[in-house]
């Protein structure tokens, strides 16, 4: 067991609050970096305000602490390697600079041979001319997207004049839109030696933004497993340290990786209730590369999000369900479609349970 440590995260956002709640449990002190004096961490942890950049910043933080993580990906990997050597920094740059490029991912995932929706790079909107419709298709920029920002679906005249712009504006990758069945994620954590592995998730989206959760998957055993054997295989090329989440498509009998996100997710909120041990836990003993526990999901559990329009629905709820977990995250103002918090139901057959959404 590790003596008492000063962990430091770089974001003080929900999921940077849930990391320091963990390691709060563990004993460890925490520290976060954070733009916002009030930022969800700023409830559990002491923050330095400052910018993610700011190196001077990050250099103050990695003196006082013993490991540095962070709670997303648009981290300046510069900044951190201008501070942190390996041992400051467990999971590293690499798998920093990967998920933060479409480019570098796909190079990544394609020499891991996992399975990936066709795709190729485009520099400009010259490598769209004489473009062919015969396909959908979907433009990404290389940096930079989130929840459906960044990117553009090329299906008419009017669409593909869209990604011009866009292309002619960064580097971009073009992929074949895949009309999967389901989207799923795994959870994986590492400590260097060693993967745990959590339950397959099925992950419903609206408006590009994840709506609901549904653990174990409704997807065959076979399908289940496949998926778990990609992300073991992408967790071990990577040397993983910490918790990564891999996105995947189903479609058919295929498995196709869409995107990695190198910290815990929004989709594993519910192992903080549904299993032995949550993905901030796993997060936190796999960056002090302590031993990591078999992962068990006690019973079938549904997560829903709870945006900025939906606290008085999600509450009322509650109070109608009391043995529903709601998490709020104590961000300041509810706005619209920014994540206010969620909840987890436990134990009950996920077909059955009424979303507050409606």
């Amino acid at each position: 067991m590790t003596l008492s440590k000063t962990i430091g995260i770089i974001g003080g956002g929900q999921l940077g609050q849930m990391m320091a709640i963990s390691a709060i449990y563990r004993g460890h002190k925490v520290i976060t970096l954070d733009p916002a004096a009030d930022c969800p961490a700023s409830r559990v942890s002491e923050v330095i305000v400052a910018d993610y950049t700011d190196v001077d910043a990050l250099a103050s933080l990695a003196a006082r602490c013993d490991i540095l993580t962070y709670e997303f990906e648009n981290v300046n990997a510069d900044s951190l390697e201008a501070v942190a050597d390996k041992a400051l920094l467990p999971q590293g740059t690499a798998l920093l600079r990967i998920a933060q490029n479409r480019i570098a991912e796909k190079a990544f995932l394609t020499k891991a041979g996992v399975g990936l929706a066709p795709y190729r790079i485009v520099s400009s909107s010259l490598d769209l001319a004489d473009y062919d419709f015969s396909t959908t298709r979907v433009l990404k920029t290389a940096t930079g997207g989130y929840d459906g920002h960044g990117q553009v679906v090329i299906r008419d005249v009017e669409s593909l004049a869209q990604a011009k712009v866009l292309a002619d504006q960064t580097d971009c990758v073009l992929e074949d839109f895949v009309p999967f069945d389901l989207e799923i994620s795994v959870l994986v954590s590492g400590n260097g030696r060693e993967l745990t592995v959590f339950p397959v998730q099925e992950n419903i989206h609206r408006n590009n933004i994840l709506s609901k959760t549904i653990v174990p998957a409704r997807i065959s055993e076979h399908l289940a497993e496949k998926a778990v054997q990609m992300a073991k295989k992408i967790a071990t090329d990577l040397q993983l340290f910490g918790t990564l989440c891999i996105e995947m498509f189903v479609a058919g009998e295929e498995i196709l990786v869409n995107e990695l996100a190198p910290r815990p997710h929004n989709s594993g909120h519910y192992s903080i209730e549904a299993c032995n041990f949550s993905q901030f836990d796993t997060h936190i003993l796999g960056i002090l590369g302590e031993p990591l526990p078999d992962i068990q999901l006690y019973a079938p559990a549904v997560m829903f999000n709870v945006l900025g329009q939906d606290m008085e629905q999600a509450q009322a709820y509650v109070a109608e369900n009391p043995s529903a977990h709601l998490h709020l995250y104590g961000k300041a103002e509810a706005k619209h479609n920014r994540k206010m918090g969620h909840v987890t139901v436990v134990g009950e057959k996920v077909n059955l349970i009424k979303e507050f959404l409606g």
